[in-house]
């Protein structure tokens, strides 16, 4: 089954802020040690979507215990920043920043985005306040790599897309299955057990389908994503987290 396709131009600030209706929205962002970009991402969602059209109200930080300047960053740009003393993986810094909110609708945004636009945003919220039969809302996008087109995310294409092919091919038409933006409503995540650290998001994703069906899910192109990529030897402690998550899901491994 091909999950429902949106792409980001669909939508503006404005007419979702009239569609939410009296629906409350949060945005979570966790961050380790984001100092070079978290204060950028929170200054576009403050000017562009709380103080503007009023679409988002509610933007909190979850600063996963960094070493660096990501809290002050963050606070000095109009967030309400939730510090942890030290770091929990992503995984528990989404489901803090989840306990930390109150909007009806929440969505999720990585802190290590370089250009980042209100779009990555208004293009997850969009087809959550205007279908209410979906459930939740990936975003996809175009990753490069050292500016080659079509190389980036690694872990995706590498691990988990061939994973899911094989273990769950009724979600192999997602673009992103990994993507750090997302949304979706309060009342399904918190009927939700989130994984630990980096296969929170794949843990998601499985599980909503399961429980509410793929028709449920659908995803949103925000365009081209650029971020800090990491070395190899971060990336194999993600792509163990990922294969194990998976395998668990399908039944292969105890699930933890």
């Amino acid at each position: 089954m091909v999950v429902a396709k949106y792409d980001w131009r669909d939508f503006d600030a404005p007419g979702l802020a009239k569609a939410k209706g009296s629906h409350r929205v949060s945005v979570c962002i966790p961050a380790r040690d984001e100092e070079a970009t978290v204060g950028e991402v929170v200054r576009v969602i403050r000017e562009e979507l709380v103080d503007g059209p009023g679409l988002v109200d509610e933007l909190v930080v979850v600063d996963d215990g960094s070493s660096d300047a990501t809290s002050k960053q963050a606070a000095a740009a109009g967030a309400r920043v939730v510090a942890l003393p030290e770091p929990k993986g992503k995984g528990d810094a989404m489901w803090r920043g989840l306990q930390e909110t109150t909007g009806d609708v929440v969505a999720y945004c990585d802190a290590d985005i370089y250009g980042f636009s209100s779009r990555f945003v208004t293009g997850l919220l969009g087809p959550l306040l205007t279908d209410s039969s979906l459930a939740l809302v990936k975003g996809t996008y175009k990753r490069p790599l050292d500016g080659v087109d079509g190389e980036g995310g690694r872990v995706t294409e590498l691990v988990a897309k061939p994973l899911i092919s094989v273990l769950f091919p009724h979600l192999r038409s997602l673009g992103q299955p990994l993507a750090g933006e997302w949304a979706a409503h309060r009342s399904v995540l918190e009927s939700l057990s989130y994984a630990y650290g980096y296969g929170v998001e794949l843990g998601v994703l499985l599980d909503v389908a399961e429980r509410f069906g793929t028709a449920s899910i659908a995803e949103c192109d925000l365009g081209e994503r650029r971020h800090r990529n990491r070395s190899l030897a971060e990336l194999v402690p993600q792509a163990e987290t990922i294969i194990r998550l998976a395998l668990s899901r399908a039944g292969l491994l105890p699930r933890p």
